[in-house]
């Protein structure tokens, strides 16, 4: 049993220790073995299985157990559980509670999950909970950035020595230009405070010093001055996005992304939206567009589905469907005409029934009713992890709605008079290099987890989408693809007012195999 193991391992290109060899090996069914070895691999993304790896992505291997919870497989997966050291209960209240409130709705087969969702205790909220949010995000940040090789004699604020060269890591307590057009930055960890000088005279250093929000957790490498009261940066490191290669699958299978649908509003671009829906369905085009089409195995909604009820004042105006249950119904009826092997997967946006805090849960079962009796339609929160098993590749694509975008083009000079509402995709390359989706305290209304800062991107995803800005932008940022959506609806009086000019019925395709990219236009212009 062990050799035909360690065999199939090779085979996939991965290798277990001891411990987990020795507990595959117990399981009777090879081929359920084999199976979890493949799921393990894909899962972890990691080419050595080792019981340490597991228990620090507790998480995730309990999703891979989740797909094996009928009769013939209990026993052997619950002993396995109990092996590894997981809580069986606590994972199956988890999964119980879930299905209560329809939070998740399990695909029919693996080759989709929605692996980051956040769920929330109601309680009462105090300073404390704020404390341990931030606490949290620090330490997990300062393990990504402790991996970097350039960060020498990585100490604490408290333990700094005049005029010692060394690297600290800190959260941004502030930042200002003083008299003398410097920039002067104030940071802070678990020991203390300091602040930090970037000087002019060091031009690189300083662009990068321009880039800084507050609240964000960087790495700075310089020497305190004799009195240690200032710290001189020489360079400075932010937790940054990487990848070193592009998946690519072996199926030739392609996503298409939208986002802002506005159901419910009198400027919904209806008609437009149809022939979307009849150019996805193999209706439309030429030979060529509908085979195309027909390559589509997955579609994603990111958000603001539908109009939404008193979401600004004098709102029901402009609304065509004043009934925001009604709106969704009107979306379900729609979305049921998308051919059923489509995987349609929707998290919720500002105009939604969701909270406005974030992360968003799953749209509303009250309000959003009629959508919960689609088969193919599954639900995301805001933002959410999903992973899609192509072939032999595991995709991880990051979804978020976008509301903390706003806040970039505020804080970044370079965002703000480039016309950084035009460009959604340079927002979105900030979002990687700081790590966070809303790094600011005050960018977006948010829930602070005492456990998990759900906003911050801790791996690295294969493609990051957004939408809120109502244009759609392709980019590459270090091998990550983003994709930013478009809208189906035309201009409203707020955007026309404040200069924002969207770009609507515009669908970014995206092709697993060839990892070719493109948009479609579907639009009434020439």
């Amino acid at each position: 049993m062990d050799n035909e193991i360690l065999k199939f391992c090779l085979e996939k290109g991965c290798l277990l220790d001891k411990e987990i060899l020795e507990l595959l090996s117990q399981i009777d069914d090879i081929e359920l073995a084999k199976e979890l070895v493949n799921k393990f691999h894909l899962v972890l993304n990691e080419k050595f299985l080792t019981k340490t790896l597991f228990s620090k992505n507790m998480n995730k291997i309990k999703h891979v157990f989740e797909d094996y919870e009928s009769d013939k497989y209990k026993k052997t997966i619950e002993r396995l559980c109990i092996n590894l050291g997981f809580n069986l209960e606590v994972t199956k209240e988890r999964i119980e509670k879930r299905e209560d409130k329809k939070e998740v709705k399990k695909p029919t087969e693996n080759n989709l999950r929605i692996s980051r969702l956040s769920s929330f205790d109601e309680k009462k909220i105090t300073v404390e909970d704020f404390v341990k949010y931030f606490r949290t995000r620090f330490n997990s940040m300062k393990n990504l950035l402790q991996e970097r090789g350039e960060l020498n004699n990585l100490i604490s604020i408290n333990k700094l020595s005049s005029n010692k060269l060394s690297s600290i890591i800190g959260i941004v307590f502030s930042k200002r230009i003083t008299k003398n057009k410097n920039i002067l930055i104030e940071i802070e960890d678990l020991t203390g405070k300091i602040p930090v000088l970037v000087t002019q005279n060091k031009p690189e250093i300083f662009e990068k010093a321009k880039e800084i929000i507050l609240d964000e957790v960087i790495a700075i490498r310089g020497a305190p001055s004799g009195t240690s009261e200032v710290f001189f940066a020489n360079d400075i490191f932010f937790p940054d996005s990487r990848l070193f290669e592009k998946k690519k699958s072996k199926i030739d299978e392609s996503i298409a992304f939208i986002s802002d649908i506005h159901v419910g509003s009198n400027k919904f671009l209806e008609n437009n939206f149809l022939n979307f829906i009849k150019w996805l369905n193999g209706d439309m085009g030429d030979e060529q567009q509908k085979k195309e089409a027909l390559k589509i195995k997955f579609l994603f909604i990111v958000g603001d589905s539908v109009d939404g009820v008193g979401i600004f004042p004098g709102q029901e105006n402009l609304l065509s469907i004043k009934d925001i249950k009604e709106q969704y119904v009107k979306l379900s009826e729609l979305l049921k005409l998308i051919r059923k092997d489509i995987k349609i997967v929707i998290c919720p946006g500002q105009h939604d029934a969701v909270r406005v805090a974030e992360p968003q849960p799953v749209i509303d079962p009250f309000f959003g009713e009629a959508l919960y009796s689609l088969p193919n339609l599954y639900f995301a929160t805001n933002p959410s992890t999903i992973e899609i098993l192509s072939g032999d590749e595991l995709f991880n694509i990051l979804i978020y709605h976008g509301a903390s975008m706003h806040s970039f083009i505020e804080q970044i000079d370079e965002l703000r008079f480039k016309g950084g509402y035009n460009h959604p995709a340079q927002i979105v390359k900030y979002l990687l290099k700081k790590r966070h989706l809303a790094p600011t305290h005050s960018a977006v209304t948010y829930i602070p987890y005492a456990h998990e800062d759900f906003l911050m991107i801790e791996k690295v995803p294969d493609v990051i989408v957004t939408g809120d800005l109502h244009r759609p932008e392709l980019e590459t940022y270090n091998e990550v693809q983003i994709i930013c959506s478009s809208c189906w609806q035309s201009i409203t009086p707020f955007e026309e007012k404040v200069g924002h000019i969207p770009d609507p019925c515009k669908v970014p395709l995206l092709n697993l195999k060839t990892r070719q990219i493109k948009i479609l236009d579907f639009s009434d212009a020439e």
